[in-house]
């Protein structure tokens, strides 16, 4: 009995030493449950960064630490479980107080009893770079006092032999030691900070005239470009923040903090300021005015390029019209995912309605105040991608006469369309990667890096996931995109939105031509269904224009190509039986209904009523087998009569 009992005992021991080493580890660590999306432990340390207790933290969700992220989220858990570990600095979860902290997540696969779980250890990255400037800052206080004051007598040497030269310059000069202490204030300095120079010196400068930003809020030592100066020993050059006069007020300011070394060690650094107020205003009073002028453009672009509220009203993107059951699925998909910010990949062969769908998901958003964007991936050329996507500046390159705002830019705050975003290079993939994972892009030959907020609906009538298999498509971009895939069926499989959408589309033809109302007859709507639509719902529209184009006396004339129809006759069906006659025969449109009644029934016979699968009557007459149900319904026939005994 002892024997088969201490290897349990000794487990256990081994489980209890790993919980207690996770408990009293300085770093945060969470385990979680990435199917179950649950965090099943969370140690004291990451109760603290979280501002939460760790048996309440334990109860979280781990994508309630990360609102808005879930994708991001996803792909890296993938990666964990797929590789076993993996590092990230891509996500930012959220503390108690809804404020976001900045970290590197390591996360390892738990194997054998854990399997399925991962373990995350957490690096406050704010609180790496505290570390890093306090370690600096101890390596110089361990020179101890006789070298504080060898770098005093120092200063006082810089101050003594440059005393000419600080009492004539026009610019604002000071000094300061390694501690951020003054050492020395020229009189350019006093008059323009209202401080006399002994109530400066030996005082924290920063602390003095820089604790605070334009904006109120604190400014931080360790964020100070001054202190980074002698800390990095390199020159800095800031070219617009603000210095508080001793009355309160602030000037606007530009200064270099330049090191200042002896013996080839960094002691202190030296500040050369000036005040810029009213140039800077100045600026800012032409910076508004052209903002104002390039919002103005950019409003004329959105409306002229795209003309959103006509293009609502034209085509009616608030409905999509069928009631077939496929179309209640997608109908119940958009109401799920439209109020979320999820991205949407619409998969369907072309014209089958995927950017109905997309307009759909953005007017039933909340986003459906703001703009939505369609771009076609096929249309753009490779050296235009970026341009086309984030825009660019004038002279960025050959033909940049002006700056062009991009479709990122145009879809801030509301929906990008991605149509056929298959087409995409794969060497260009990876910038609207960049973009979706991180929401900041540059445009085209402009160093300053914009924020973005949008959502992505893409559409394709590729097979993504082979197009990643064979190395056309970057899995970690599928990814991104597939979030919430929805499937735009072909029209020959819902054959029963036919007459809805006929009559849809002849109700419009008929407004925009100005053409008196016509009105589809049962004939017509027997033909309409007794046809494949290769073309799906785009051949559709185009056949219903044509035909009341065409229309004489109040009848259509419809155009329908016989490829895949019934009325193509024998030749369309071989093993269908022929009928005497027909071949020279000038048939009329109840001769052929006729026709089309006697081969359809013969072929039930010949199959036992049967209609589906390899021995049924569809593939009897090499037609799809929902099309043939359709075109039985229409003509009102029982195909379990057709059973052996029954016809």
């Amino acid at each position: 009995m002892p024997d088969t009992a201490a290897p349990s005992d000794h487990a256990r021991r081994a489980d209890a030493l790993a919980e207690a080493i996770i408990v009293a580890s300085p770093r945060p660590m969470l385990v979680f449950d990435p199917v179950a999306d649950l965090i099943l432990h969370a140690n004291p340390a990451a109760g603290r960064l979280f501002g939460l207790p760790p048996e309440v933290l334990a109860t979280r969700r781990m994508s309630a630490l990360h609102q808005g992220q879930m994708p991001a989220l996803v792909v890296f858990t993938e990666a964990v479980l797929d590789q076993g570990q993996a590092v990230t600095r891509g996500l930012a979860p959220s503390r108690a107080d809804g404020s976001e902290v900045a970290v590197e997540y390591e996360g390892a696969r738990l194997d054998g009893p854990g399997a399925g779980l991962v373990l995350l250890t957490i690096t406050d990255l704010e609180e790496r770079h505290r570390r890093e400037v306090d370690a600096e800052a101890d390596a110089y206080l361990k020179g101890g006092i006789a070298e504080w004051r060898r770098v005093e007598r120092f200063f006082r040497d810089v101050e003594r032999q440059n005393q000419l030269i600080l009492r004539a310059a026009g610019e604002g000069i000071y000094g300061i030691n390694a501690e951020g202490h003054t050492t020395f204030v020229n009189p350019a300095a006093e008059r323009l900070l209202g401080w006399r120079a002994e109530e400066l010196v030996g005082r924290d400068m920063h602390g003095m005239v820089h604790h605070t930003h334009a904006d109120g809020s604190h400014y931080p030592e360790h964020e100070c470009p001054i202190y980074a100066a002698f800390r990095e020993g390199e020159v800095r050059q800031i070219d617009d923040e603000v210095f508080w006069r001793k009355d309160g007020r602030p000037i606007r300011v530009e200064y270099t903090s330049t090191p200042i070394r002896d013996r080839g060690v960094v002691v202190g650094a030296v500040i050369v300021f000036r005040d810029v107020t009213s140039r800077r205003e100045a600026e800012e009073r032409l910076h508004a005015a052209l903002a104002e002028v390039d919002a103005l453009r950019e409003r004329l672009e959105r409306e002229n390029a795209y003309l959103l509220e006509e293009i609502r009203t034209e085509v009616n993107h608030h409905h999509i019209i069928g009631r077939s059951a496929a179309i209640q699925t997608i109908a119940r998909q958009i109401d799920l995912v439209a109020p979320t910010d999820a991205n949407v990949l619409i998969t369907g062969e072309s014209g089958t309605g995927k950017e109905l769908i997309a307009r759909a998901i953005h007017e039933a958003g909340r986003r459906s105040h703001r703009p939505l964007i369609r771009v076609n991936c096929a249309a753009i050329p490779r050296e235009l991608f970026e341009s086309e996507f984030f825009g660019h500046v004038r002279g960025a390159f050959t033909g940049a006469v002006r700056d062009r705002v991009g479709r990122f830019d145009l879809a801030d705050g509301g929906t990008l369309f991605l149509d056929e975003v298959g087409e995409i290079p794969l060497e260009l993939q990876s910038k609207l990667l960049r973009v979706l994972q991180e929401g900041h892009f540059e445009r085209v030959g402009e160093e300053r890096t914009r924020a973005v907020d949008v959502r992505i609906v893409a559409a394709t009538n590729r097979d993504l996931k082979d197009q990643v298999r064979r190395g056309r498509f970057r899995e970690d971009l599928y990814f991104r995109l597939n979030v919430f895939p929805i499937e735009s069926v072909p029209l020959r499989e819902r054959l029963d939105d036919v007459p809805l959408l006929a009559a849809h589309f002849l109700a419009k033809t008929c407004r925009r031509l100005n053409i008196p109302d016509l009105r589809l007859t049962r004939g017509d709507v027997e033909r309409l269904t007794g046809y494949d639509w290769p073309g799906n719902v785009r051949e559709l529209e185009n056949v219903i224009e044509r035909a009341a184009i065409l229309a004489r006396g109040g009848r259509l004339r419809f155009d329908l190509e016989p490829s895949a129809a019934l009325h193509a006759g024998p030749a369309a069906a071989p093993a269908a039986p022929a009928l005497a006659g027909d071949e020279d025969e000038l048939l009329t449109e109840a001769g052929r209904r006729d026709r089309d009644r006697r081969m359809i029934e013969t072929a039930l016979s010949r199959c036992g009523g049967r209609v589906y699968g390899p021995n049924g009557a569809a593939a009897l007459l090499g037609l799809p087998a929902t099309t043939l149900a359709s075109r039985i319904r229409a003509l009102g026939l029982e195909p379990r009569r057709y059973r052996a005994g029954q016809a």
